[in-house]
Formats: C-alpha cells, sequence, structure tokens
C-alpha cells in the first residue's frame, strides 16, 4: 500500500477522533475551565490549548482503559494554573478581573456633562434656581424656600415640572450627542 494512502487514512482518522473529542467533552471541559478563570474568554483559550494537546494523543486516548475526559480535565487545569502563575508573575490578573477588554473613557463623563448644562440652559430661570439648591446645594425644600422668599408648595411645584422638562428633553438627545430642536 502506498504510504501517502496510509498517511491520509491515519490523519483522517486522527481528525475523526479529535472531532470526536471536541464533541463529546468541550461542555464539561468549558464549564470546569471558566469555573477556575471566572472568565469565558480565557476558559475558551484554555479548552482550545487542551484539544491541541490531546490530538497527538487521541488515539492512545480512546484505546487505553483510563478515563478520557480524566486526561482532558487534568490538562485543563494544568494549562489554568499556567496561565495563573505567570500572569502573576507578570503582575497581572486572569479572569473577570482583567480590565483590558474595557478601560472606562472620560469622554462619556465629557460629553454627559456638556448634554446635563445644556439641558438645564433650557430651563427657565426659576426651574434652574430651585435645582441648583436642591440637588446641587442639597438643601431642602423647606431651605430653598426660606433662601428663595417663596411657599414650599412653589418649591416642589417647580422642582417637579424642571425635572419633568429635563426627562422630556433628554429623550430627545440621541446617542451622538446632538440635541434636537
Amino acid at each position: 500500500m502506498n504510504t501517502t494512502v496510509v498517511d491520509a487514512a491515519t490523519a483522517e482518522h486522527q481528525a475523526h477522533l479529535l472531532q470526536r473529542l471536541v464533541t463529546d467533552h468541550t461542555k464539561a471541559l468549558l464549564a470546569y475551565a471558566e469555573k477556575l478563570l471566572n472568565d469565558r474568554h480565557t476558559a475558551e483559550d484554555v479548552v482550545q490549548e487542551t484539544f491541541i494537546r490531546a490530538w497527538p494523543n487521541a488515539e492512545r486516548l480512546y484505546s487505553t482503559q483510563g478515563s478520557v475526559r480524566g486526561w482532558l480535565l487534568t490538562v485543563t487545569r494544568n494549562l489554568v494554573v499556567d496561565r495563573m502563575r505567570s500572569a502573576a508573575s507578570r503582575h497581572e490578573t486572569v479572569g473577570a478581573e482583567d480590565l483590558d477588554a474595557f478601560q472606562p473613557d472620560h469622554a462619556d463623563g465629557i460629553l454627559t456633562t456638556v448634554e446635563a448644562v445644556t439641558l438645564l440652559r433650557r430651563l427657565s430661570h426659576e426651574h434652574r434656581e430651585v435645582l441648583l439648591h436642591t440637588y446641587l446645594c442639597g438643601r431642602t425644600v423647606k431651605e430653598t424656600a426660606r433662601i428663595l422668599g417663596i411657599p414650599a408648595g412653589t418649591v416642589k411645584s417647580r422642582q417637579h415640572y424642571a425635572l419633568s422638562s429635563l426627562r422630556s428633553k433628554a429623550a430627545a438627545v440621541p446617542r451622538n450627542g446632538a440635541l434636537t430642536a
């Protein structure tokens, strides 16, 4: 028999065994790795590495009496430990605490502030004044009424209408931050 045909048959058999490993064990390995790492994406990487290590041994794994899943779980655990040790030596974290995926941007805060100032400027002087005292200065309705020289009921009313106006105007602000008329 031609060695090319034998090699092709062996490669096809190994591919079938690898597919069987993946089909039979991915779910369990992924759950185990994710539980250890507390990070889905890193767990997926570890499981892929586990299968890469299992591929050359697939024939032996299925031909022996030992547990295939036990071997795979051991490899997965060892890979997780290796990642944690490697990260620790670099003073990094592995898992959900890893902040490389999302770094907050101060631009969002600036945009929110600009939008808030723009919305506040659209309020009447009286409504803006009541919100200034009650929200920004933290005064009570009675204190605000005394300072402004108006009844407490008027303070409550102005506060209510000012907040209502802000809510309706804020709903008109598109995601890009531009105000509509």
